[in-house]
């Protein structure tokens, strides 16, 4: 008789891992006592139910390479969670898709916090100003400017549930956690110019299926 277990609510999946034998990797939230902050904590799960060889090695990759883009951490048990605490549910799904585009956790490198924005053609920069904000500049002036850095701190709020922060100038965003996220703001200001590109294609994930039973699985 199989034992069906609880692996938590899944938020993201790659139906076929193109670096790994076509696998299907999901990507779970759980809620759990995190000892190490000790509190109550959103914990993510990297899963598969491939049991073919190596599959539990490209798993492993998957995590280390989230760690690298995202600043998360992991637990003794292998789940990722936030420093702060805090979900972020749309960053991590973010940082598990760009993960699993990696043949290896050791091509994951952080991104910086500035970006050359192709429609303007101007250096997009985010600096962190503290208390889990921070404020986006472009290299150059006028409307074409101004219009740009709004339209990517819009960017920065919609894929990663950052709050916008009254300024005069409508540039600066926060997380509500009040932490520092600086791997997971580089990572989404890589996405944050074409948003509705990019919310489209999370449109398209979440309509690619479930994950498949083991006895459907190599």
């Amino acid at each position: 008789m199989q034992r069906i277990v609880d692996i938590g609510r899944r938020i993201e999946l790659i139906p076929m891992d193109p670096h790994f034998h076509d696998i299907t990797i999901g990507l779970y939230q759980q809620q759990s006592v995190n000892a190490i902050i000790g509190k109550a904590t959103p914990v993510f799960l990297v899963h598969t139910y491939s049991h073919i060889a190596g599959a539990a090695e490209r798993i492993e990759n998957v995590r280390q390479a989230m760690q690298t883009l995202g600043g998360m951490l992991k637990t003794p048990e292998g789940l990722l969670y936030f420093p702060c605490g805090s979900a972020h549910q749309l960053g991590c799904r973010r940082v598990f898709l760009e993960a699993c585009k990696l043949a290896s956790h050791t091509d994951a490198e952080p991104r910086p916090l500035n970006i050359l924005d192709k429609k303007s053609r101007l250096t997009i920069t985010v600096d962190s100003i503290g208390d889990g904000g921070y404020r986006v500049t472009a290299d150059g002036e006028g409307r074409r400017a101004a219009r740009r850095v709004s339209a990517i701190a819009g960017g920065l709020m919609k894929l990663g549930e950052m709050e916008s922060v009254e300024t005069d100038g409508g540039d600066t965003v926060a997380f509500d956690c009040g932490y520092t996220h600086d791997a997971l703001v580089g990572l989404l200001l890589t996405r944050a110019p074409n948003v509705r590109i990019t919310l489209r294609e999370e449109e398209m994930s979440a309509t690619r299926g479930v994950l498949s039973a083991p006895s459907q699985q190599l």
